[in-house]
Protein backbone atom coordinates (compact mmCIF):
# COMPACT_ATOMS: atom_id res chain seq x y z
CA UNK A 1 0.00 0.00 0.00
CA UNK A 2 3.00 2.47 0.71
CA UNK A 3 4.41 1.92 -2.52
CA UNK A 4 1.25 2.31 -4.13
CA UNK A 5 0.59 5.50 -2.24
CA UNK A 6 4.28 6.62 -3.30
CA UNK A 7 3.43 5.84 -6.92
CA UNK A 8 0.26 7.64 -7.06
CA UNK A 9 2.06 10.49 -5.17
CA UNK A 10 4.70 10.68 -7.76
CA UNK A 11 1.97 10.48 -10.58
CA UNK A 12 0.07 13.72 -9.01
CA UNK A 13 3.31 15.88 -8.57
CA UNK A 14 4.29 15.36 -12.44
CA UNK A 15 0.66 15.97 -13.68
CA UNK A 16 0.22 18.87 -11.61
CA UNK A 17 4.35 20.00 -12.96
CA UNK A 18 2.74 19.19 -16.50
CA UNK A 19 -0.62 21.16 -16.07
CA UNK A 20 1.60 24.02 -14.30
CA UNK A 21 3.77 24.50 -17.35
CA UNK A 22 1.26 23.76 -19.88
CA UNK A 23 -0.34 27.76 -19.83
CA UNK A 24 0.64 29.18 -22.98
CA UNK A 25 -2.26 27.60 -24.50
CA UNK A 26 -4.29 28.78 -22.58
CA UNK A 27 -2.91 32.27 -22.14
CA UNK A 28 -3.34 32.74 -25.66
CA UNK A 29 -6.82 31.66 -26.05
CA UNK A 30 -7.87 33.56 -23.25
CA UNK A 31 -5.98 36.56 -24.90
CA UNK A 32 -7.54 36.19 -28.01
CA UNK A 33 -4.50 36.94 -29.86
CA UNK A 34 -0.95 35.10 -30.80
CA UNK A 35 1.84 37.43 -30.43
CA UNK A 36 4.12 37.09 -32.23
CA UNK A 37 7.91 38.33 -32.39
CA UNK A 38 9.16 39.36 -35.77
CA UNK A 39 12.38 41.56 -37.42
CA UNK A 40 11.62 45.15 -37.97
CA UNK A 41 11.18 44.51 -41.75
CA UNK A 42 13.19 42.31 -44.13
CA UNK A 43 11.77 41.52 -47.22
CA UNK A 44 11.08 37.94 -47.54
CA UNK A 45 10.43 37.02 -44.11
CA UNK A 46 8.84 39.70 -42.22
CA UNK A 47 8.03 42.90 -43.17
CA UNK A 48 4.89 45.22 -43.15
CA UNK A 49 3.83 47.10 -46.28
CA UNK A 50 2.47 50.77 -45.65
CA UNK A 51 -1.04 49.54 -44.47
CA UNK A 52 0.37 47.45 -41.53
CA UNK A 53 -0.18 44.10 -43.25
CA UNK A 54 3.04 41.67 -42.35
CA UNK A 55 4.24 39.29 -44.73
CA UNK A 56 7.22 37.01 -45.14
CA UNK A 57 7.69 33.15 -44.15
CA UNK A 58 8.37 33.51 -40.66
CA UNK A 59 5.21 35.61 -40.40
CA UNK A 60 3.25 32.87 -42.04
CA UNK A 61 4.62 30.26 -39.44
CA UNK A 62 3.10 32.71 -36.58
CA UNK A 63 -0.53 32.80 -39.18
CA UNK A 64 -0.33 28.93 -39.33
CA UNK A 65 -0.33 28.56 -35.40
CA UNK A 66 -3.43 31.01 -35.26
CA UNK A 67 -5.02 29.08 -37.63
CA UNK A 68 -4.71 25.94 -35.88
CA UNK A 69 -5.25 27.60 -32.61
CA UNK A 70 -8.24 29.75 -33.48
CA UNK A 71 -8.90 28.71 -37.16
CA UNK A 72 -8.50 32.25 -37.83
CA UNK A 73 -5.00 32.98 -39.57
CA UNK A 74 -5.28 36.93 -38.99
CA UNK A 75 -5.76 36.46 -34.51
CA UNK A 76 -2.02 37.51 -34.65
CA UNK A 77 -0.32 40.45 -33.10
CA UNK A 78 3.15 41.08 -34.66
CA UNK A 79 5.85 42.49 -32.31
CA UNK A 80 9.13 43.85 -34.46
CA UNK A 81 12.01 43.27 -32.61
CA UNK A 82 15.65 43.92 -33.22
CA UNK A 83 18.52 41.25 -32.79
CA UNK A 84 19.36 42.73 -29.96
CA UNK A 85 16.16 42.58 -28.05
CA UNK A 86 14.23 39.52 -29.66
CA UNK A 87 15.33 36.68 -27.26
CA UNK A 88 14.39 39.00 -24.22
CA UNK A 89 11.13 39.84 -25.40
CA UNK A 90 10.73 35.54 -25.71
CA UNK A 91 12.02 35.20 -22.06
CA UNK A 92 9.63 37.85 -20.22
CA UNK A 93 6.48 36.63 -22.18
CA UNK A 94 6.12 39.41 -24.30
CA UNK A 95 5.30 37.66 -27.35
CA UNK A 96 4.49 33.64 -27.29
CA UNK A 97 6.71 32.86 -30.52
CA UNK A 98 9.77 34.21 -32.01
CA UNK A 99 9.54 33.91 -35.75
CA UNK A 100 12.39 36.04 -37.12
CA UNK A 101 15.23 34.57 -39.32
CA UNK A 102 16.88 33.39 -36.25
CA UNK A 103 19.78 30.70 -36.26
CA UNK A 104 20.06 27.90 -34.33
CA UNK A 105 22.71 27.06 -32.35
CA UNK A 106 24.02 25.67 -29.66
CA UNK A 107 24.91 28.15 -27.30
CA UNK A 108 21.26 29.61 -27.80
CA UNK A 109 19.80 26.32 -27.40
CA UNK A 110 21.37 26.10 -23.94
CA UNK A 111 22.00 29.48 -22.50
CA UNK A 112 18.91 31.56 -22.88
CA UNK A 113 15.71 29.65 -22.03
CA UNK A 114 14.61 28.93 -25.17
CA UNK A 115 13.92 25.86 -27.91
CA UNK A 116 14.29 25.82 -31.79
CA UNK A 117 11.37 24.33 -33.13
CA UNK A 118 12.59 23.40 -36.14
CA UNK A 119 14.46 24.54 -39.17
CA UNK A 120 12.23 26.95 -41.66
CA UNK A 121 14.62 28.23 -43.60
CA UNK A 122 18.78 26.64 -44.33
CA UNK A 123 20.86 29.47 -44.93
CA UNK A 124 24.49 30.35 -44.75
CA UNK A 125 26.60 33.34 -44.65
CA UNK A 126 28.29 35.43 -47.74
CA UNK A 127 29.17 38.85 -48.59
CA UNK A 128 27.62 41.72 -50.69
CA UNK A 129 29.72 44.30 -52.67
CA UNK A 130 28.92 46.87 -55.65
CA UNK A 131 29.79 45.39 -58.85
CA UNK A 132 32.79 48.68 -59.48
CA UNK A 133 34.67 46.65 -57.01
CA UNK A 134 35.64 44.10 -59.90
CA UNK A 135 35.74 41.10 -57.05
CA UNK A 136 34.46 38.07 -58.21
CA UNK A 137 35.39 35.89 -54.52
CA UNK A 138 35.39 36.79 -50.97
CA UNK A 139 39.33 35.54 -50.84
CA UNK A 140 39.62 38.91 -52.88
CA UNK A 141 38.55 40.93 -49.78
CA UNK A 142 41.89 41.28 -48.01
CA UNK A 143 42.17 44.27 -46.14
CA UNK A 144 38.04 45.28 -46.69
CA UNK A 145 36.13 46.78 -44.13
CA UNK A 146 32.89 44.94 -43.15
CA UNK A 147 29.68 46.39 -41.91
CA UNK A 148 27.82 44.05 -40.12
CA UNK A 149 25.11 43.90 -37.44
CA UNK A 150 25.18 43.12 -33.78
CA UNK A 151 23.80 40.70 -31.88
CA UNK A 152 24.02 38.08 -34.45
CA UNK A 153 26.25 35.15 -35.36
CA UNK A 154 27.74 37.23 -38.35
CA UNK A 155 30.50 39.10 -36.44
CA UNK A 156 31.62 35.60 -35.29
CA UNK A 157 31.41 34.28 -38.47
CA UNK A 158 33.24 36.81 -40.24
CA UNK A 159 36.52 36.45 -37.65
CA UNK A 160 36.58 32.93 -38.70
CA UNK A 161 36.72 32.83 -42.21
CA UNK A 162 38.94 35.81 -42.17
CA UNK A 163 41.66 34.58 -39.79
CA UNK A 164 41.18 31.41 -41.22
CA UNK A 165 41.85 32.51 -44.86
CA UNK A 166 44.76 34.90 -43.08
CA UNK A 167 43.32 37.97 -44.46
CA UNK A 168 43.00 41.50 -42.66
CA UNK A 169 40.01 43.15 -41.76
CA UNK A 170 37.61 45.70 -40.46
CA UNK A 171 34.53 45.17 -38.98
CA UNK A 172 31.69 48.23 -38.31
CA UNK A 173 29.52 46.64 -36.38
CA UNK A 174 25.32 48.69 -36.36
CA UNK A 175 22.65 47.96 -33.79
CA UNK A 176 20.51 46.71 -37.03
CA UNK A 177 20.33 46.10 -40.90
CA UNK A 178 18.92 48.69 -41.98
CA UNK A 179 22.08 51.15 -40.14
CA UNK A 180 24.16 48.40 -41.50
CA UNK A 181 22.90 48.60 -45.27
CA UNK A 182 23.05 52.07 -45.63
CA UNK A 183 26.69 52.55 -44.06
CA UNK A 184 27.40 50.34 -46.86
CA UNK A 185 25.40 51.81 -49.57
CA UNK A 186 27.36 55.55 -48.47
CA UNK A 187 30.63 54.09 -48.95
CA UNK A 188 31.55 53.58 -45.21
CA UNK A 189 32.31 50.15 -45.44
CA UNK A 190 33.27 47.57 -48.77
CA UNK A 191 31.30 44.69 -47.88
CA UNK A 192 27.87 44.23 -46.27
CA UNK A 193 27.77 40.61 -44.78
CA UNK A 194 24.49 39.11 -43.29
CA UNK A 195 22.73 35.58 -44.27
CA UNK A 196 22.53 35.02 -47.77
CA UNK A 197 18.37 35.52 -47.71
CA UNK A 198 19.30 38.56 -45.94
CA UNK A 199 21.61 40.03 -48.51
CA UNK A 200 19.29 39.37 -51.06
CA UNK A 201 16.20 41.18 -49.18
CA UNK A 202 18.26 44.06 -47.76
CA UNK A 203 19.77 44.73 -51.70
CA UNK A 204 15.88 45.58 -52.47
CA UNK A 205 16.51 48.78 -50.40
CA UNK A 206 19.62 49.93 -52.28
CA UNK A 207 19.08 52.66 -54.72
CA UNK A 208 20.11 50.66 -57.71
CA UNK A 209 19.80 47.05 -56.57
CA UNK A 210 21.50 45.75 -60.08
CA UNK A 211 24.28 47.31 -59.65
CA UNK A 212 25.18 45.27 -56.46
CA UNK A 213 25.93 41.67 -56.30
CA UNK A 214 25.89 38.51 -54.02
CA UNK A 215 29.69 36.82 -54.25
CA UNK A 216 29.36 33.13 -54.59
CA UNK A 217 31.16 32.19 -51.17
CA UNK A 218 28.92 30.75 -48.39
CA UNK A 219 30.74 30.92 -45.25
CA UNK A 220 28.63 28.98 -42.51
CA UNK A 221 25.97 26.99 -41.69
CA UNK A 222 22.40 29.07 -40.83
CA UNK A 223 19.67 26.79 -40.17
CA UNK A 224 16.97 29.34 -39.03
CA UNK A 225 13.52 28.48 -37.12
CA UNK A 226 11.15 29.88 -34.80
CA UNK A 227 11.41 29.51 -30.89
CA UNK A 228 9.41 29.17 -27.57
CA UNK A 229 10.34 29.69 -23.99
CA UNK A 230 11.53 26.46 -21.97
CA UNK A 231 9.00 24.65 -19.80
CA UNK A 232 5.78 24.27 -21.63
CA UNK A 233 6.41 21.13 -23.76
CA UNK A 234 2.53 20.96 -25.05
CA UNK A 235 3.12 24.75 -26.37
CA UNK A 236 6.40 23.54 -27.99
CA UNK A 237 4.63 20.27 -29.72
CA UNK A 238 2.03 22.39 -31.18
CA UNK A 239 4.70 24.89 -32.74
CA UNK A 240 6.85 22.33 -33.76
CA UNK A 241 4.18 20.17 -35.76
CA UNK A 242 2.84 23.40 -37.07
CA UNK A 243 6.01 23.89 -39.03
CA UNK A 244 6.03 20.19 -39.58
CA UNK A 245 2.37 20.00 -40.85
CA UNK A 246 3.30 22.46 -43.60
CA UNK A 247 6.66 20.52 -44.68
CA UNK A 248 4.71 17.69 -45.03
CA UNK A 249 1.95 18.81 -46.47
CA UNK A 250 4.28 20.05 -49.70
CA UNK A 251 5.31 16.56 -49.50
CA UNK A 252 1.66 14.49 -49.69
CA UNK A 253 1.02 16.81 -52.38
CA UNK A 254 -1.74 19.20 -50.13
CA UNK A 255 -2.16 22.82 -51.17
CA UNK A 256 -3.94 26.00 -50.40
CA UNK A 257 -6.40 24.95 -53.68
CA UNK A 258 -6.57 21.17 -53.08
CA UNK A 259 -7.12 20.56 -49.19
CA UNK A 260 -10.59 20.27 -49.07
CA UNK A 261 -11.03 17.76 -51.80
CA UNK A 262 -7.39 15.95 -50.18
CA UNK A 263 -9.38 16.02 -46.60
CA UNK A 264 -12.05 13.49 -47.89
CA UNK A 265 -9.38 11.02 -49.10
CA UNK A 266 -9.42 7.26 -48.59
CA UNK A 267 -6.03 6.71 -47.91
CA UNK A 268 -4.79 6.04 -44.98
CA UNK A 269 -1.74 8.45 -44.58
CA UNK A 270 -3.77 11.27 -45.59
CA UNK A 271 -6.70 10.03 -43.37
CA UNK A 272 -4.44 10.77 -40.62
CA UNK A 273 -3.30 13.77 -41.46
CA UNK A 274 -6.81 15.51 -41.58
CA UNK A 275 -8.10 13.44 -38.12
CA UNK A 276 -10.69 11.07 -40.44
CA UNK A 277 -8.71 8.57 -38.38
CA UNK A 278 -7.82 9.11 -35.01
CA UNK A 279 -7.13 11.60 -32.35
CA UNK A 280 -3.52 13.59 -33.22
CA UNK A 281 -4.61 16.81 -33.20
CA UNK A 282 -6.56 16.29 -29.98
CA UNK A 283 -3.37 14.59 -28.56
CA UNK A 284 -1.89 18.24 -29.65
CA UNK A 285 -4.33 20.00 -27.41
CA UNK A 286 -5.96 20.92 -31.36
CA UNK A 287 -8.80 20.02 -32.90
CA UNK A 288 -9.00 17.14 -35.62
CA UNK A 289 -9.01 19.13 -38.26
CA UNK A 290 -5.78 21.14 -37.45
CA UNK A 291 -3.66 20.59 -40.67
CA UNK A 292 -6.70 21.68 -42.64
CA UNK A 293 -6.53 24.96 -40.98
CA UNK A 294 -2.82 25.09 -41.42
CA UNK A 295 -3.09 24.66 -45.24
CA UNK A 296 -6.16 26.38 -45.95
CA UNK A 297 -4.50 29.70 -43.91
CA UNK A 298 -0.98 29.78 -45.33
CA UNK A 299 -0.70 26.98 -47.93
CA UNK A 300 2.34 24.15 -47.66
CA UNK A 301 5.99 25.42 -47.10
CA UNK A 302 6.74 25.01 -50.38
CA UNK A 303 4.28 27.56 -51.56
CA UNK A 304 5.18 29.93 -48.91
CA UNK A 305 8.83 29.90 -49.61
CA UNK A 306 7.63 30.36 -53.88
CA UNK A 307 5.41 33.17 -52.28
CA UNK A 308 7.64 34.84 -50.32
CA UNK A 309 11.14 34.39 -51.31
CA UNK A 310 11.38 32.28 -54.64
CA UNK A 311 10.71 32.90 -57.89
CA UNK A 312 6.69 34.32 -57.17
CA UNK A 313 8.56 37.08 -54.84
CA UNK A 314 10.87 39.77 -55.67
CA UNK A 315 13.76 38.27 -54.14
CA UNK A 316 13.56 35.09 -56.72
CA UNK A 317 15.90 32.57 -54.48
CA UNK A 318 16.30 29.10 -55.74
CA UNK A 319 15.11 26.68 -53.56
CA UNK A 320 18.41 25.02 -53.14
CA UNK A 321 18.89 23.13 -49.61
CA UNK A 322 15.63 24.18 -48.53
CA UNK A 323 13.51 21.81 -51.60
CA UNK A 324 11.76 18.72 -50.48
CA UNK A 325 14.31 16.12 -49.21
CA UNK A 326 12.74 13.52 -52.10
CA UNK A 327 13.39 16.29 -54.65
CA UNK A 328 16.99 16.98 -53.84
CA UNK A 329 17.15 19.38 -50.88
CA UNK A 330 17.51 18.47 -47.31
CA UNK A 331 13.94 19.64 -46.12
CA UNK A 332 12.30 17.11 -44.09
CA UNK A 333 9.83 16.63 -41.47
CA UNK A 334 8.99 13.90 -39.25
CA UNK A 335 5.74 12.08 -40.69
CA UNK A 336 2.32 12.48 -38.78
CA UNK A 337 1.69 9.09 -37.35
Amino acid sequence: MKRVSLVALAFAACFAAQSADAQTLKTVKDRGLLSCGVSQGLPGFSSPDDKGNWTGLDVDLCRAVAAAVFDDPTKVKFVPLSAKDRFTALQSGEIDVLSRNTTWTLSRDTSLGVNFVGVSYYDGQGFLVKKALKVNSALELNSASICVQTGTTNEQNVADYFKGNNMKYEVIAFANADEAIKAYESGRCDVFTSDVSQLYAMRLKLTTPPDHVVLPEVISKEPLGPLVRHGDDQWFDIVKWTLFAMINAEELGITQSNVTEQAKSDKPELKRVFGTDGNLGEQLGLTKDWVARIIKATGNYGESFERNVGAGSKLEIARGLNKPWNKGGIMYAPPIR
